[in-house]
């Protein structure tokens, strides 16, 4: 490798540093700037989220949380490398944990069966529920954005109206919780017993088998490279014989699939039923945690352990009298940080590789004219 490639690469890993640590910088000094504007005292706060964040059961708090997390971002960077925004991930996980918890509800075959079962049933639905979108994009050219976001209604408008005693749901004893028919325990997903930190939820090992599976063939297939051939430039992938609607159709169910996992770590190793109050809104943070990893998958794994802790410790510093909202606001700021560092970062490099151009060029061409100059 010569002089001016490792001068090169140097640079490129530079600039692939300078990135998250300006965003961090970032992040930090419009915070501080926002508790202060509260009254409070920002040092103490920062100290009060890194001791209380450290804890042994807010790390697998964190770590239950970022599994989630982690397959959300999964999920929507899939659509990302496609260049689509598959907003409907929300509804799509949703009502694939529902139509899989009643599944698993109605079973009575042992665990080993049941539990990949239900799995298969949570990926088909999600799956099935996002060709929809795919569908009518390559067929009829409908956003996805439009498509999944009305999708996302009806998703919540079917499980509303399934959800209720006498059709999928069923009261509990108290008469104030509706959900849907409770696992048995030989369909609970297995964990790791942590002692008084708590448990460590067991879908944490399909979550990383997940990320190896995206790393590998988004990188290191040709379907991969066909993916992201489509998602940088369709009339380049379309002249080289790939069938670009049959890609937009494909992502979108697979990133529908991936999304019909994110509710089996609270459906398997939490709740074991859906009801009312099963979480929402995850798609959504999903997408944030695929801006803040950059579509890579130990990026988003970092991303999705960062937003578990954010979750954990704000929601502590409400107990010492911070406001509640700060939170959301945080969340907010380290996004668009992340977004403007990385595309200042971005605009930064394709200047030094312009100038570095031009300068190659002109030496090139001064080089030429001593040459003539000398014949």
């Amino acid at each position: 490798m010569n002089k001016l490639t490792q001068r090169i690469d140097k640079e490129r890993l530079l600039l692939g540093i300078a990135a998250p640590l300006l965003a961090v910088v970032a992040a930090l000094v419009v915070t501080t700037l926002v508790i202060l504007a509260t009254g409070k005292n920002p040092g103490a706060a920062f100290s009060d989220m890194v001791t209380y964040g450290f804890a042994s059961d807010s790390q697998v708090y964190i770590l239950n949380k970022a599994t989630t997390y982690y397959l959300a971002g999964v999920a929507v960077a899939i659509g990302f490398r496609m260049n689509l925004f598959n907003i409907g991930v929300d509804g799509q996980y949703r009502l694939a944990a529902f139509i899989a918890a009643v599944l698993g509800g109605a079973l009575t075959v042992p665990g080993w069966i049941a539990i990949p079962l239900i799995m298969i049933c949570a990926m088909a639905t999600g799956a099935l529920w996002a060709s929809i979108a795919g569908i009518l994009k390559v067929t009829r050219g409908v956003s996805e954005v439009i498509s999944t976001i009305m999708l996302n209604s009806i998703a919540t408008a079917i499980i509303a109206y399934l959800l209720q005693p006498g059709k999928l749901g069923q009261l509990d004893q108290a008469g104030t919780l509706v959900s849907t028919k409770p696992l048995p325990s030989s369909s609970y997903f297995f964990s790791f017993d942590t002692g008084p930190a708590g448990e460590l939820w067991g879908f944490i090992v399909i979550a990383a088998v997940v990320g190896l599976a995206y790393w590998f063939v988004l990188g290191r297939t040709r379907f991969g490279f066909d993916l992201r051939t489509v998602g940088q430039s369709e009339s380049a992938a379309a002249a080289s014989g790939v069938s670009v609607k049959k890609m937009v159709a494909t992502s979108m169910i697979i990133s529908g699939a991936v999304a019909g996992l994110i509710g089996m770590p609270t459906l398997l190793n939490d709740s074991h039923q859906f009801s009312n109050d099963f979480p929402a809104g995850i798609g959504f943070t999903g997408i944030a945690i695929a801006l803040l990893g950059r579509n890579h998958p130990i990026g988003i794994a970092l991303g999705a352990l960062l937003w578990g802790f954010l979750e954990r410790t704000t929601n502590h510093l409400e107990f010492q009298g911070y406001d509640k909202e700060i939170l959301g606001v945080i969340q907010g700021v380290i996004v668009l940080c992340v977004v403007i560092a990385y595309e200042v970062v971005r605009r930064y490099g394709l200047k030094r590789q312009q100038q570095k151009v031009g300068a190659e060029l002109a030496a090139k061409a001064a080089a030429a004219t001593k040459k003539q100059e000398v014949a």
